[in-house]
């Protein structure tokens, strides 16, 4: 049976003497039933879709592991896939509390694992000056009255005056709980480093009292935007799992599970809209709940019908920067028919079509045909030639012609350039007086 348990379960841990891998494998897997709440990865699936959440086998068989084997679950991704919202509705399926750890640049590990409550140990000590005094009342100098106060420190540092941050709150906590990391890459390396001894041993360190182990080992996910690559030695501790943006007949189950209102009809041709914005060079790509939010946006405003119109003006929606959506109202009108033919040049809107000077009647031919705009020069330098920036300077220079003010500033009617024989000519002298060139400021 030994060497069985051994072959079955080679990746638990890194390097451990064999007895203590086996007796560590049984401990596990002789444990109460409410330590394993789930008896096969069918049973997973159905737990997390009765809270809402549509897994996958791949997805359903990692989290039955993690519960299972102890072992942290690395979840990267794309943002908006999912990996936290996997954290709360686990949570909810195994009837455990959620503690979540928010990762930021700069966190140090005061916030991640526990810090001391200086206010009130400060307050104890005002409180108890009294009986201080009488400790030290017979001190027969300063050296023997601080060392017997320093046989004290016991008192003012003790679990009475930590401050457990969600780190030590998960181990300490008399009943499991799920313990959520979330955006890891956001971190500074120097937290991974203190995480180790967390995911690894389930434990954390206190020099001035000692070192705390979860009796309750939590369910532990650490959720990772791919902003940065993170230590091995963190991924080493953890199950790991690439979650990506899921298959469209996924997709299309996850919205219609999440009951916005919108048809079937009209949410399968919205999933298909998504999906080939997605393949859009974006700066950011529409995310799952953002598809959700567009759905439910579609409904609020009583769509029946899917077309170009509607969804330009609601694209905000699941497009956030400016490029994008420049990019994404010039792709709508495609997405929505295949076969569409979009006229660039007869349009009305976003710089297309006749300019504000000409006459817009279609009722009467005109007279003359219009002569032809000027092309406005592009930024080429490094701008995106599809972002519509124009190049300040070239324009400047197209419109720098004598004359084209008309009449106004000392031109002919007509557009035409005075003659030279009636430009006035302004002399230096002239021009240092008219400025104060000589004058003297008074005193």
């Amino acid at each position: 049976m030994g060497p069985l348990v051994a072959c079955r379960h080679a990746h638990v841990m890194d390097v451990a003497p064999e007895g203590e891998f086996v007796s560590e494998v049984v401990a596990a897997e002789s444990g109460p039933v409410a330590d394993q709440p789930f008896g096969s990865v069918d049973e997973v699936v159905e737990a997390l879709r009765g809270q809402g959440y549509i897994a996958d086998t791949r997805l359903a068989t990692t989290v039955y592991l993690l519960t299972r084997l102890d072992k942290p679950l690395l979840l990267e991704g794309p943002a908006g896939v999912g990996k936290t919202e996997l954290a709360k509705m686990l949570a909810l399926a195994t009837g455990r509390r959620l503690l979540r750890l928010q990762c930021y640049e700069g966190q140090d590990e005061t916030k991640a694992l526990y810090e001391w409550d200086y206010g009130k140990q400060l307050m104890y000590t005002q409180i108890l000056r009294e009986k201080i005094g009488q400790v030290v009342a017979d001190a027969p100098d300063l050296t023997s009255a601080v060392e017997r106060i320093g046989e004290q420190d016991s008192v003012f540092f003790s679990e009475r005056f930590l401050a457990p941050r969600p780190l030590l709150e998960a181990i300490r906590s008399p009943e499991p709980v799920v313990l959520l990391i979330d955006e890891v890459d956001r971190a500074d390396e120097a937290l991974e480093a203190v995480l180790l001894e967390t995911l690894g041993e389930f434990q954390i360190s206190v020099p001035e009292i000692g070192t705390f182990t979860a009796e309750k080992r939590p369910y532990v996910l650490l959720t990772s935007n791919n902003t940065r690559d993170l230590a091995a030695a963190l991924k080493r501790r953890c199950l790991h799992l690439f979650l990506d943006y899921p298959a469209a007949a996924r997709e299309l189950e996850i919205v219609k599970s999440k009951k916005t209102g919108l048809s079937d009809a009209l949410a399968e041709e919205l999933v298909t809209v998504v999906r080939g914005l997605r393949e859009l060079e974006l700066r950011k790509a529409p995310s799952i709940s953002e598809t959700i939010d567009w759905a439910r946006t579609l409904a609020v405003l009583g769509v029946d019908d899917l077309n170009a119109q509607v969804l330009s003006d609601t694209v905000s929606v699941v497009v956030k920067y400016d490029k994008d959506v420049k990019k994404a109202l010039d792709a709508l009108p495609r997405l929505v028919d295949p076969n569409v033919v979009v006229d660039e040049g007869h349009g009305h809107g976003h710089g297309h079509g006749h300019g504000h000077d000409g006459d817009h009647s279609h009722d009467e031919p005109a007279a003359a045909p219009a002569p032809a705009p000027k092309p406005v020069a592009r930024s080429t330098a490094s701008d995106d030639p599809d972002d519509g920036d124009v190049d300040g300077r070239a324009k400047r220079a197209g419109k720098d012609e004598p004359g084209r003010h008309g009449g106004i500033y000392g031109g002919l009617p007509g557009g035409t350039a005075p003659p030279p024989s009636q430009i006035r000519k302004v002399t230096p002298g002239q021009g240092s007086r008219s400025f104060g060139g000589s004058r003297k400021r008074p005193i």
